[in-house]
C-alpha cells in the first residue's frame, strides 16, 4: 500500500517516456579491427620489444654512417699506432670510464722495485709517462709486492691530439671504424641467409604438406638426408669449393637453414588445408599455387615471421663462430666474429679489443630475441585485449 501511495505522489512531468529504436541494440560503436591490426596494437603495447626496435634500428643506422664518422679510413693502417686504448673528447676527462687514453695493469715483485721495473719493461721503458701506485709492499718472497701502473701511450708516442674512440687493433687500424663495417657485413649475412631460409623453407613446406602422399614422403626424406649432414662439414666442403668469404658462409647457411622454416610451414598447412574456404577455393577451380600463395601462407604469416626473427640472430652467432674458428671471414676483412677472435688473442693485456664488439654482438642477439618474443605475443589471439 505504501508503495502504491509513493507512486500516486510523483508528478507526471517528471515521467518522460523513452523512445527506443529498433536497430539500437545491434548498433556497432566502433569499427571492427582485423587480426593484423589487432597485432600490431598488441606489439606496439610491449614496451621491451618496441626499444628493442629502436636498438636495433640505431645500430644498423651505425652500420652504415659509422665507418665515415672519423677521420680514419678503412685503409688507414699504421702500425707505430697499433694497440691503442680508447681515446675520446670530454670523455677523457672522466677517468673511471676508461676513455681517458691510458693502460693500466698490476704487477708483482719480489719488492716495490722489481714490481715497478717489471711494469716500466712492460711499457717500453717509458718511465716518464708511467705512474705507479704502491699496492702492496711485499717482505721480500717471490711475487709479494704489487704496483698499479697507468702508461699514458698517447702522451709517449705524441699523440695526444688524437683521438680513437674505440681502441687500434694490432695493426693500428681504428676499431671504431672496424666494428660498424664488421656489424654492417654480419647483419648483410644474416639476414640474406634468413631471407634465402624464409623462401625456400616456405615454399618446400607448403608444397609438401598441400601436395602430400607420394610427394610428401619423398620431400621428407630429402630433409631428413640433411639433416644428417652436420653443418660443420657442410662449411668444411663450402670453403674447400669456394673462397672463404662472405659467398660461402651464406651458401653454408642456408644449405641446411631453410629445413627448420620448412618443418614449421609443413605442420601449419597441414593443419590448413583441410579447412573450409581452402575447400571453396578447390570447389571454385583456384589453381594449386593460387591457394599456396594466397591462401594459406598469409593464414600462417605470423609462425613465419616468428621463426624468421628467431632465425636472424642465430645466423649471426653462426657466423661470428665461424669466424671465430678460422672457417669465416678472413682478415683482414672485419666481422664481429674476426674482431672477437682478434681481441680473444689480446685479452689479458688488451681487453678493450674483446669488449666493444662482444657486447655489440650481444646486444644485437638479445634484440632480436626480445623482438621474436614480442611478436610472439602480438600473433597469439589469447594475448589481444
Amino acid at each position: 500500500m505504501d508503495n502504491k501511495k509513493n507512486e500516486q505522489q510523483v508528478p507526471k512531468e517528471l515521467l518522460i517516456p523513452i523512445e527506443r529504436k529498433e536497430d539500437t541494440s545491434e548498433k556497432i560503436t566502433s569499427p571492427s579491427r582485423t587480426f593484423m591490426q589487432d597485432a600490431r596494437r598488441t606489439f606496439f603495447k610491449n614496451k621491451l620489444a618496441i626499444f628493442c626496435v629502436i636498438i636495433l634500428g640505431l645500430i644498423s643506422l651505425f652500420s652504415i654512417i659509422g665507418p665515415g664518422m672519423n677521420d680514419h679510413g678503412l685503409d688507414d693502417q699504421d702500425l707505430s699506432r697499433a694497440k691503442m686504448p680508447p681515446h675520446v673528447p670530454v670523455l677523457e676527462n672522466i677517468s673511471w670510464l676508461g676513455f681517458n687514453g691510458t693502460l693500466k695493469d698490476e704487477f708483482k715483485g719480489n719488492d716495490v722495485e722489481h714490481a715497478t721495473q717489471n711494469a716500466i719493461q712492460r711499457y717500453n721503458n717509458d718511465k716518464d709517462f708511467i705512474d705507479i701506485k704502491v699496492l702492496s709492499e711485499g717482505d721480500g718472497s717471490k711475487d709479494s709486492a704489487e704496483v698499479k701502473a697507468t702508461y699514458h701511450i698517447y702522451e709517449a708516442k705524441d699523440m695526444s691530439d688524437q683521438y680513437f674512440w674505440l681502441g687500434t687493433d694490432t695493426l693500428g687500424r681504428d676499431q671504431w671504424t672496424r666494428i660498424w663495417l664488421g656489424t654492417r657485413v654480419s647483419l648483410i649475412i644474416a639476414l640474406v641467409a634468413a631471407a634465402i631460409d624464409l623462401v625456400i623453407g616456405v615454399a618446400y613446406g607448403g608444397i609438401s604438406a598441400y601436395y602430400g602422399g607420394r610427394v610428401d614422403n619423398v620431400m621428407q626424406r630429402i630433409i631428413e638426408i640433411l639433416v644428417g649432414i652436420p653443418n660443420l662439414v657442410v662449411i668444411v666442403l663450402m670453403i674447400l669449393v669456394l673462397q672463404p668469404g662472405m659467398l660461402s658462409i651464406i651458401i653454408a647457411l642456408t644449405i641446411t637453414g631453410w629445413i627448420g622454416m620448412a618443418r614449421i610451414v609443413r605442420g601449419e598447412v597441414l593443419k590448413l588445408k583441410s579447412q573450409e574456404f581452402v575447400l571453396a577455393a578447390r570447389t571454385l577451380g583456384t589453381p594449386n599455387s593460387s591457394i599456396i600463395r594466397r591462401h594459406l601462407v598469409p593464414n600462417i604469416s605470423g609462425i613465419i615471421i616468428i621463426n624468421t626473427m628467431f632465425t636472424i640472430p642465430g645466423a649471426i652467432f653462426f657466423e661470428a663462430f665461424l669466424s671465430f674458428i678460422g672457417l669465416g671471414m678472413v682478415p683482414p676483412e672485419a666481422s664481429l666474429g674476426t674482431l672477437i677472435n682478434t681481441g680473444f688473442e689480446n685479452l689479458r693485456l688488451y681487453p678493450y679489443l674483446l669488449v666493444f664488439p662482444a657486447i655489440l654482438i650481444s646486444v644485437i642477439m638479445i634484440a632480436f630475441n626480445l623482438i621474436g618474443d614480442g611478436l610472439r605475443d602480438a600473433f597469439d589471439p589469447k594475448m589481444h585485449k
